[in-house]
């Protein structure tokens, strides 16, 4: 360690604190800012008490809600600096309800700082966040074992804690965390050492920060990641400018690039970094480029290198991911979420929960029911649109991403990828796609055909009647002299969504095909009979909004016959088979159905006259001014 060093010259070290309630945070906190000199003294004297007592956790917790509480509830950050180096400390909450802002604390830190409580030892919370830890990718762990004077400074207790934490390390996949014993409110082995500990020979903490080394690999040119965040028109004589924050790898002028998801390629014809005096863009750096071709580059494409060795990202529309969930209302297979990745913002939906980690045992569940409040748990995501993607463990910032709820715009998740799997090469992107309108117009179509489409929409439990309505309100329609055609779940099942199975994502991509086909039906002036269990009501309002956006007619139907008549039916099997354990997933048995709350009819079909049932429709669509009395 160099005697002196300028402050120009000091290396830069984020960390973060984590651990469980009263493990003592924010007292370490406190002992690191004033046994380094980094408080003014004005700061000092304002949580000194009239005993002259040192009121350390009051040095760190700066919102009176946690002073009054006595936890800490937000992420703080702090600021001191040594000789050899400048820190920035974030300390995050230890309650269990603010684990997001753990999670947000962690993310870019390169030292996680774990308290663990030497009378209480490993702890569900501290499980939790070491966890966490390994998840963002923190280089470095170290164990701060504090209060070790309330156990009468054992080794023997310091021993046991060590080897928990060597087991911990195994079980959440850190290489090692290094063990440090500390008492914070006394300073023993936070920056000085402890004559209390003769049988400690190891770092204090501040000489295990000052030491810990931080390689970072350097740059190469075919990993470049430049996510386009600004395309600057071009005055008069001028190119047009692209401008972002490279993530991974360099630019020069000169190079050659391409831009995803359209591949389209060209050479940097000029480079500005804000700095005259650099050639080179690194990662980490706000750069604007130019390019010699006018091709076309948009907001959230991706510029990428365009060697012939170059390691591209995945131009990927599933995902397998490791997702922390940070909401009260829990996930479950086939929710939709935007997904916010970089500069672009797609739908996303939830094709499968994979496995989900116990906080307690740190061992994977197979295939669990829903992810509730800060869970960790690996789920499948299937996307709307193309997302440029990168594994969490090749690129930290290309491979992270956060979920978001479309109706409350809060954050939900935040998530790593695991694994992105590709586009088919050469089929078109939702980038590539433009709609094109029929030459006829839709008035001048139903005018000459003398038929006005929509859509009904027959939900319920599977044997409740619907398919039956359904045939019977398709032949009244014809006989009527009406085009309408029956769209049954099972018969979409033989073609378009014959490459979909029965998870709860892939029945949620089904119906959403299936309320797309409508739409179209509709368009074209014929009336379209969905019969379709749609179990959910996120999926059915999807297809009411697909009509609502077109202007065409959506007529829900809420066949509602009590699932004890329809397991009477059963003219599948399937009840049977469900309680029998050889078929899972049936929509009432083990899988939920959300009733519409206000269907535009409802009806059961117990003992009931189908011809009288299907009439009801007919006669709706007829107050709806769809069809003409008859």
């Amino acid at each position: 360690m160099t005697a002196t060093t300028t402050a120009a010259d000091r290396q830069f070290l984020r960390l973060a604190t984590v651990g469980s309630v009263d493990d003592g945070k924010s007292t370490l906190i406190g002992r690191i800012l004033h046994d380094t000199g980094s408080l003014p003294s004005d700061h000092i004297e304002s949580v000194t008490d009239q005993q002259g007592q040192l009121d350390l956790a009051a040095l760190s917790d700066g919102l009176r809600s946690e002073r009054e509480q006595g936890i800490t509830i937000d992420v703080a950050y702090r600021f001191f600096s040594t000789e050899h180096r400048s820190y920035v400390l974030a300390d995050t909450p230890g309650h269990e309800r603010y684990t997001r802002n753990t999670f947000t604390g962690a993310s870019n830190a390169h030292v996680a700082v774990v308290l663990v409580d030497a009378r209480h030892g490993v702890q569900r919370q501290t499980r939790r966040h070491a966890r966490i830890a390994a998840l963002v990718g923190v280089p470095h762990v170290v164990a701060a074992v504090n209060k070790i004077d309330l156990v009468d400074y054992s080794a023997e207790r310091f021993e046991e804690l060590r080897a928990e934490l060597d087991e911990l390390a195994l079980q959440v996949g850190i290489g090692e965390i290094t063990a440090i014993p500390v008492a914070a409110k006394a300073g023993d082995n936070v920056v000085h050492r402890s004559s209390s500990t003769p049988w400690y020979d190891g770092p204090t903490l501040l000489e295990y920060l000052e030491d810990v080394e931080l390689a970072a690999p350097s740059p190469q040119p075919g990993e470049l990641r430049l996510p386009v965040q600004l395309v600057s028109r071009p005055s008069e004589g001028h190119r047009r400018s692209y401008s972002g924050r490279i993530v991974a790898g360099t630019v020069a002028v000169g190079d050659e690039i391409t831009v995803l998801p359209s591949g389209s390629r060209s050479t940097v014809v000029a480079l500005d970094t804000l700095d005259d005096g650099r050639a080179v863009g690194v990662a980490g750096l706000s750069v604007s480029i130019q390019l010699a071709d006018e091709i076309d580059v948009s907001r959230g494409d991706v510029i990428v290198s365009g060697r012939a060795d170059a390691h591209l990202p995945v131009v990927a529309r599933e995902l397998s991911a490791t997702v922390c969930w940070l909401a009260e209302k829990p996930l479950r297979a086939g929710d939709r979420v935007a997904l916010k990745h970089g500069s672009t913002t797609v739908r996303a939906t939830v094709q499968s929960l994979d496995r989900r980690l116990d906080p307690d045992s740190l061992i994977e569940q197979v295939g669990p029911g829903e992810l509730v409040l800060n869970d960790i748990g690996t789920v499948t995501l299937r996307t709307s649109s193309v997302v440029l993607a990168d594994t969490y463990e090749q690129n930290r910032d290309g491979g992270a991403f956060v979920l978001i709820d479309e109706a409350s715009n809060d954050t939900v998740g935040a998530g790593t990828i695991d694994e992105a799997r590709e586009v088919v090469p050469g089929r078109a992107t939702r980038n590539d796609i433009k709609w094109h309108p029929s030459s006829l117009a839709r008035d001048e179509r139903w005018r000459k055909t003398g038929q006005r489409g929509a859509t009904v929409w027959l939900t319920g439990l599977p044997a409740s009647g619907k398919s039956t309505v359904a045939v019977v309100l398709e032949r009244l329609l014809v006989s009527q002299g009406r085009v309408a055609y029956l769209i049954d779940g099972d018969n979409i099942r033989h073609g378009i969504s014959d490459d979909l199975g029965f998870s709860p994502g892939d029945r949620a991509e089904n119906i959403r095909r299936v309320g797309h086909l409508a739409r179209l039906f509709a368009d074209a002036g014929v009336i379209a009979v969905a019969s379709m269990v749609s179990p959910l009501r996120s999926d059915r309002d999807i297809a009411r909004e697909l009509h609502a956006a077109a202007g065409l007619d959506f007529v829900e139907v809420h066949v509602a016959t009590p699932v004890a008549e329809c397991e009477r039916r059963d003219p599948k099997g399937l009840y049977r088979r469900a309680r029998e354990g050889s078929l899972r997933g049936l929509t009432g048995v083990d899988a939920p159905y959300e009733k519409p709350t206000d269907p535009d009819l409802r009806f059961d079909t117990t003992g009931a006259d189908v011809t009288e049932l299907a009439q009801r429709i007919v006669d709706l669509l007829v107050e709806r001014g769809v069809v003409a009395a008859s």
